[in-house]
């Protein structure tokens, strides 16, 4: 990791951030997101290779906190970053989303996912947003959605309600050329940063049975993807129905 992202970039003594306010925190419900589903896969592997379940949630749920705590540091001893501990508490939620269900419920009734779509903001700042769709899925705050999916089923275990059908609230924002409100220096007007609420629903892909393994593996995969579905957007700007929202 340090020689292919870091390795370019001047070092520091090791130093902390106060990012809390930047993105309208988009980049924190990312760190969640993030932290949640590597947990998951590490508890997965583990249930695989036969671990004991005690064993899955401490050393396979924490697969994300680990790494992403990693990270953490090489960007304390980074002059472009630094340690940031709201990060940290973002990656402990993702770690702790996933371990509480565990516990609770032993199963994960809700479930984070993604969805992105392209935005003309990126053409404005490339270096910041990304250059190309690659990066700005990683990079463009505007066009990423990060969405809480509420299994109805699993609450409601005696109910007619489709396994596979998930309740989905989601949180994006617009408006955004930096971490932090800036003055666009051509057109000197303030851009309009503001938060975006959506509620929509999903298909749940775990849920859907199969005796083929590679089906199974293939659906596990692509589960991390909010599916497009029809949503209604909350905002400042009042509410927008979707008909298709990815």
């Amino acid at each position: 990791m340090n020689q292919l992202w870091y390795a370019d970039y001047p070092k520091s003594k090791f130093h902390t951030i106060d990012d809390s306010g930047e993105w309208l925190q988009i980049d924190k419900v990312g760190h969640v997101f993030s932290s949640y589903q590597m947990g998951r896969l590490g508890a997965q592997a583990l249930h695989w290779a036969g671990v004991s379940k005690k064993d899955q949630l401490i050393y396979g749920a924490t697969l994300g906190f680990g790494f992403l705590t990693a990270v953490e540091v090489f960007d304390g001893f980074s002059e472009e970053w630094g340690f940031s501990w709201t990060d940290v508490l973002a990656n402990g939620a993702g770690t702790g989303l996933y371990v509480g269900q565990e516990l609770l419920w032993n199963e994960q009734r809700m479930m984070l996912k993604f969805s992105f779509h392209q935005t003309h903001y990126a053409s404005q700042s490339p270096n910041k947003l990304g250059d190309g769709f690659l990066e700005q899925v990683l990079k463009d705050y505007n066009g990423q959605t990060y969405w809480l999916n509420i299994n109805l089923h699993s609450f409601f275990k005696e109910s007619k309600i489709p396994k596979w059908l998930d309740l989905s609230v989601g949180y994006g924002a617009d408006g955004m050329l930096s971490g932090l409100k800036d003055i666009d220096n051509q057109l000197l007007t303030n851009n309009e940063r503001y938060r975006q609420f959506y509620v929509s629903f999903d298909l749940n892909l775990s849920k859907i049975e199969t005796k083929s393994q590679v089906l199974r593996s293939i659906l596990d995969v692509f589960n991390v993807i909010k599916m497009p579905f029809p949503a209604i957007e909350f905002s400042k700007k009042g509410s927008v129905f979707h008909l298709l929202y990815y």
